[in-house]
């Protein structure tokens, strides 16, 4: 290849990873915010949040620069059984009536632009704590509709009683496993 040949090479490579720094929407239809608990050490009990959204920066040449803030609805907690819902909703757990979002927002991410470690404020029941997802990139590109996407898949375990949330579930119910699977539509 001739030196102008890779010159034109390398600009083109660069136009291209500048045209995916973007700004995405998140696409609840095509995301989850799921959970998972010990039911007093005999089963695990799942749910999601159904009612989300969020905004986030991704940029493939520049993973450093990636953030992401989330809000997501309390009350649209779901775990397939209403009368544990509701007690979940209640003021022993989520206090929907006081707490209606949980938010999440970045800091910092560290690693590659296919994995790594994304810190942030996590506040919860009042309460604002740092956090560090891992996160994984799923894949990105050109959707049929002619606008173009990224997909990431983030885990993180809490505590409960870290946010305030006390109520006695034994000594399994306190760790509460947050699984994240988040589509962004490019701005």
């Amino acid at each position: 290849m001739t030196k102008t040949g890779r010159a034109l090479l390398v600009s083109l490579l660069l136009i291209i990873s500048q045209a995916q720094a973007a700004e995405y929407t998140v696409d609840p239809a095509h995301s989850y915010i799921a959970f998972r608990i010990q039911h007093l050490g005999f089963s695990w009990l799942r749910g999601q949040f159904r009612d989300f959204e969020g905004r986030f920066y991704y940029e493939a040449a520049k993973p450093g620069k990636s953030r992401i803030d989330i809000e997501i609805a309390t009350a649209s907690l779901d775990t397939n059984h209403a009368e544990r819902d509701r007690h979940l909703r209640s003021a022993a757990f989520l206090d929907v009536g006081t707490h209606q979002q949980i938010r999440f927002e970045s800091t910092r991410f560290s690693g590659t632009a296919t994995r790594g470690f994304l810190e942030g404020q996590l506040s919860l029941h009042g309460v604002s704590r740092p956090v560090r997802f891992e996160v994984i990139k799923i894949g990105e590109g050109k959707d049929p509709w002619g606008g173009y996407r990224v997909g990431f898949h983030a885990r993180y375990s809490l505590k409960r009683s870290d946010f305030g949330m006390h109520y006695n579930l034994g000594k399994f119910g306190d760790t509460v496993e947050i699984e994240l699977g988040i589509e962004g539509v490019r701005n």
